[in-house]
């Protein structure tokens, strides 16, 4: 490899392991934690799509486009289309009526990305609106134990798996983003 690596560094003072310091952390909040499982499940989620944002801010489109090792397509841009892509699919799995088509086109579309400012824009508005559609179903479902859809998915099963996919891609994001410009941090 004839590039030089990036170095190693955080922009938190306080804990040098963080990505921010605890006062400049969206994720933090002074309320302690929530009551009850629904407001649990949905306070992880935030946070882990907080933290996916946290992870993309402050670079160039080229950057958020950059491959990790190849030949993965794997991307810090293609993890956001990928996401918007399966708030989607969730939402197909809980509804009765036809499915929604793909945002990007078959199998991978998602990570076949270009990187400029405009598929930037689109991709978090995208993420954007389709975090939310699948949130305003999820709504109307406080039950948790509630089955949807044509395959009877339990509410729970769909909020923890939606936290599992969210955690399992903001590992993946640590890593990009150490390799682009060397930020590391929680």
């Amino acid at each position: 490899m004839s590039e030089s690596l990036p170095q190693r560094w955080s922009q938190a003072t306080v804990y040098p392991d963080m990505w921010a310091d605890p006062d400049d952390d969206p994720r933090t909040s002074d309320g302690g934690t929530p009551d009850g499982e629904l407001a649990t499940l949905d306070d992880f989620l935030t946070n882990y799509r907080l933290t996916l944002r946290m992870k993309c801010e402050g670079l160039e489109p080229e950057q958020l486009a950059r491959r990790s090792v190849p030949p993965s397509t794997l991307s810090l841009l293609g993890l956001v289309r990928h996401l918007a892509e399966v708030e989607r699919d969730w939402r197909n799995w809980i509804t009765d009526g036809d499915p929604e088509p793909p945002l990007y086109g078959g199998r991978g579309g998602d990570f076949e990305v270009r990187g400029d400012a405009e598929e930037v824009e689109r991709a978090f508005a995208d993420l954007d609106r389709e975090q939310a559609a699948t949130d305003a179903v999820l709504a109307a479902h406080t039950d948790l134990g509630e089955r949807l859809g044509k395959d009877q998915i339990a509410v729970r099963e769909l909020l923890v798996h939606r936290i599992e996919e969210y955690a399992r891609h903001c590992g993946h994001a640590d890593l990009l983003r150490e390799c682009i410009d060397g930020r590391v941090g929680q």
